[in-house]
């Protein structure tokens, strides 16, 4: 008899585990007309183009607000020369955004402070239908509208890897080089985060577009 009480015990206390670790965590989210607006007019535009590295996928699924109109696959920017490696998932108006940042400042930062060319862009997260900061109960990331990015490491043609955990705080080539992509992205983007922000984004730059009401329309930390 006690025996059996001692299994059933076990077999609830681990149906409670698997019940608990299955759970989606909560987020709060709201309905934000110009997220369909913003991406129908880009998707109107044609400045975004299904090609060999960039492909358009059906909507993404996802509860409540999660997912995008027609979000693209993007494996490569700078026509192929620099590989997103795993691909990203993002939003249409993410994608000229991505591609002006590595064109414009990525690249040249790596041959000025490096003498190399791009090869890669280590991706840490792009689309994910979870609350900011994966907090239960916090608002929904941008990371849900696949409308934000996180890059971790930048490999370069010769083959070095510039990580953002250890080259934040690396020797100058790595400081200077990461601080440039960095400081370079807040011209782009509406929402950059890096180590200096706080201990969750010590190993990646987050960079997204999200629309502020309120206070300063961009956030560069």
């Amino acid at each position: 008899m006690w025996r059996s009480c001692v299994i059933g015990a076990l077999l609830v206390v681990g149906a409670l585990l698997a019940w608990g670790c299955s759970r989606t965590p909560e987020f709060i989210a709201r309905h934000e007309p110009w997220r369909a607006e913003e991406e129908q007019a880009c998707l109107a535009s044609g400045a975004v183009q299904s090609s060999p590295f960039l492909h358009a996928r059906a909507a993404l699924g996802g509860p409540s607000v999660c997912g995008a109109l027609q979000p693209f696959e993007m494996a490569a920017v700078s026509g192929g020369r620099v590989q997103m490696r795993p691909a990203a998932m993002l939003r249409c108006p993410m994608v000229p955004v991505l591609e002006r940042w590595v064109r414009d400042v990525v690249e040249p930062a790596a041959r000025r402070h490096f003498g190399a060319p791009m090869a890669e862009l280590k991706v840490a997260a792009s689309y994910s239908c979870r609350p900011m900061n994966h907090q239960s109960g916090a608002r929904l990331s941008e990371h849900g509208h696949a409308n934000a990015l996180d890059v971790s490491a930048f490999l370069l043609a010769d083959g070095r890897r510039i990580d953002v955990k250890s080259g934040w705080w690396g020797d100058a080539r790595e400081r200077a080089f990461l601080r440039t992509v960095h400081d370079g992205a807040c011209g782009e983007f509406t929402t950059v985060l890096g180590p200096d922000y706080d201990s969750l984004h010590r190993d990646h730059f987050h960079l997204d577009l999200a629309r502020r009401e309120y206070g300063n329309r961009r956030v560069c930390k």
